[in-house]
């Protein structure tokens, strides 16, 4: 993001020395210091800073297991593609994120030792070690060398629908809960003849994440990822369920503030039906954040299509937003606000005499800044309710099958 200089700081250039004293301060405190001391343009640059340094955040994924296990489709799975390739992948709509097919121990001539040493175990922030039947004596090696060296490992059985479709050709009377237990149970009890006390185990099918224990995990990654790690790995995560989409909303609800700080350094725009202006660069910028996380993008779409075998037309007849459809762009923002200017400005006056805190500094909203933020949650909800539409229509025909 390109900070936007306003000519407002140059009053404050005396001062410049004292500013270049403070850069070892965490960014929240340079900008509480900037609010209360200086002037709102240079806390909107660092909120500029802020957001920045939140989009870019480094998650490197390492996914390991025998050949053949399956971990190649469930790092595809992970970025939302069908293509296979090997090595390391960045996600598609996020470079930050990578995610790294690692060959497993038993696949190379390294003990469990060296084999972390071999493919550079530092870089990566947590282990899925991953099997399409039982756990190997290789794969608990790795697990306690990962365990040695302070870092998260997760045990993920692979290709469970054939597991089930196996078992069920033999008996079509067979109980799937019951079988899905059975295998956890079996699972579990190799892992704890190979030294581990009480192992989690789980059941996933990379074709269908939206099904069995994929949630589970992500729910165990939730609870365990430092926060700013669990919010890249959110915003980045396919949408496998309507709850991971509404906690989606929420991460993206919470940098609103910044979006509305911030709008205080950028050039306005008038929009019909407003008294006030709008940052349409920084509205522009929310809008697209809020696509590539809700996997609202063209190119997102179409992977859903390529691997739900959904028509694209299809997906795209469950939007209604017309910034879920079209290509963003300031025709298109100022024609979404000018029709929903009525909702938005109603919205905005109930907000009027609120304050908005940031980092627990109570700010003062301008009209402007009011009509702004309420843009933005307008923006923010438009697209959740696309997301949903799409996932739903998704969910219906990928279970009717």
């Amino acid at each position: 993001m390109k900070l936007i200089n306003t000519g407002r700081t140059r009053k404050y250039n005396h001062i410049s020395p004292v500013l270049r004293s403070l850069h070892w301060l965490p960014v929240n405190q340079r900008i509480e210091f900037n609010m209360n001391i200086l002037d709102l343009s240079l806390a909107a640059q660092k909120a500029l800073e802020y957001l920045d340094r939140l989009k870019n955040v480094p998650l490197n994924i390492a996914i390991t297991g025998e050949s053949g296990s399956g971990k190649s489709t469930l790092v595809n799975a992970l970025r939302g593609i069908k293509k296979q390739n090997r090595g390391k992948y960045i996600h598609p709509q996020y470079p930050n994120v990578k995610i790294w097919d690692l060959p497993g121990v038993g696949t190379t001539k390294f003990t469990a030792d060296k084999y972390l040493e071999h493919v550079g175990f530092e870089k990566y922030d947590f282990f899925i070690i991953v099997s399409c039947d039982r756990f190997r004596e290789n794969d608990a090696k790795l697990a306690k060398e990962i365990q040695k060296m302070k870092k998260k490992f997760y045990f993920v059985r692979s290709k469970i629908d054939n597991s089930i479709r196996d078992e069920k050709d033999g008996d079509p009377e067979l109980n799937e809960v019951n079988l899905l237990e059975l295998i956890r149970d079996n699972c579990s009890k190799e892992l704890q003849k190979l030294g581990f006390e009480s192992p989690k185990v789980f059941l996933v099918s990379s074709l269908k994440l939206h099904l069995y224990e994929f949630e589970d995990l992500w729910k165990t990654l939730d609870k365990e990822l430092p926060t700013h790690q669990r919010n890249v790995m959110l915003l980045a995560l396919p949408n496998i369920s309507a709850d991971v989409i509404e906690q989606k909303k929420q991460a993206l609800e919470d940098r609103i503030k910044w979006y509305t700080l911030a709008s205080a350094a950028g050039a306005v725009v008038p929009v019909t039906g407003f008294s006030d202006a709008f940052d349409m660069a920084l509205l522009l910028e929310f809008a697209t954040e809020c696509k590539r996380s809700l996997g609202l993008m063209p190119e997102s779409l179409q992977n859903l299509s390529n691997v739900s075998s959904i028509p694209l037309e299809d997906l795209k007849a469950e939007i209604k937003s017309s910034l879920g459809t079209d290509q963003l762009n300031t025709t298109v923002m100022i024609k979404v606000l000018s029709k929903a200017a009525n909702y938005i400005t109603s919205a905005a006056a109930e907000l009027e005499a609120s304050p908005i805190s940031v980092f627990g500094i109570v700010l003062a909203m301008t009209s402007s800044s009011v009509t702004t933020y309420t843009a933005l949650k307008y923006i923010l909800t438009s697209l959740t309710q696309d997301a949903q539409q799409i996932f739903m229509k998704a969910l219906k025909l990928c279970t009717s099958v």
